[in-house]
């Protein structure tokens, strides 16, 4: 249960704070066969600006394919790029501190627990790449969000406190009714007491987070830009 909470933490990220790693800035040249070529074709470009950074159009077209792989559909432009903005304030904070990189037995559970989303591996490749997605920037995501997320637990779960009262009114005002509702066995609370203490925690962790963020980013300069300006 505690894997899939902490999973649960990076799809929550992602829907938040956006979960795609940076992608380095691209670029092709014309075949040197052709006399008419004359400069360099560029591919990519800046969506935004951000203190003295840049975040490119390719980071933003890979977090929106990733939505639609995860979640069926992608954000706006602008929506993604204020994710990206979320996401470089909180890497900075987290290369600051020094923050361990994840270990990689870490990130293949978060690409299993992904696929477990889909109805088949089959499927599931067949889904990522039709977003125009690879399995190597999968993982690459899923390297960056459980770093990211990772550091917003150690960060802020020091203060997510939970009482036993609180515990035992999420168990009767959410636990079962939800329960209820689908026809599922009730178990005793002690039971899930546990496993009810580590959803109010996270709950925290979210809350604190969200806080954090909303502080942070309005002392930060985002410029968008235009796309055809950034080109």
């Amino acid at each position: 249960m505690r894997a899939a909470c902490l999973f649960g933490l990076l799809l929550w990220f992602l829907s938040l704070a956006g979960f795609c790693a940076r992608a380095h800035a691209q670029s092709g040249t014309t075949a040197p066969e052709d006399p008419a070529a004359g400069a360099t074709e560029t591919i990519d470009g800046i969506a935004a600006r951000i203190e003295d950074d840049i975040l490119t159009e390719s980071e933003v077209r890979e977090l929106m394919a990733f939505q639609r792989l995860v979640d069926g559909k992608a954000k706006t432009r602008v929506e993604a790029i204020r994710e990206l903005g979320d996401q470089w304030i909180v890497r900075g904070e987290a290369n600051a501190a020094k923050f361990p990189l994840p270990a990689a037995e870490q990130v293949e559970q978060a690409y299993q627990q992904l696929v477990k989303q889909f109805p088949s591996p089959q499927e599931f490749e067949r889904r990522y790449r039709a977003a125009g997605l690879a399995e190597a920037g999968i993982r690459r995501i899923l390297r960056e969000q459980v770093y990211l997320s990772r550091f917003l637990d150690y960060r802020f779960r020091p203060a997510a406190q939970v009482d036993d009262k609180q515990v035992a009114a999420y168990y009767q005002r959410e636990f079962v009714p939800q329960l209820k509702a689908r026809g599922d066995a009730i178990p005793p609370l002690e039971d899930v007491e546990d496993t009810i203490r580590e959803v109010l925690i996270q709950r925290a962790i979210s809350q604190g987070a969200t806080k954090w963020l909303e502080e942070t980013r309005g002392q930060l300069k985002l410029d968008i830009v235009d796309r055809g300006e950034g080109r």
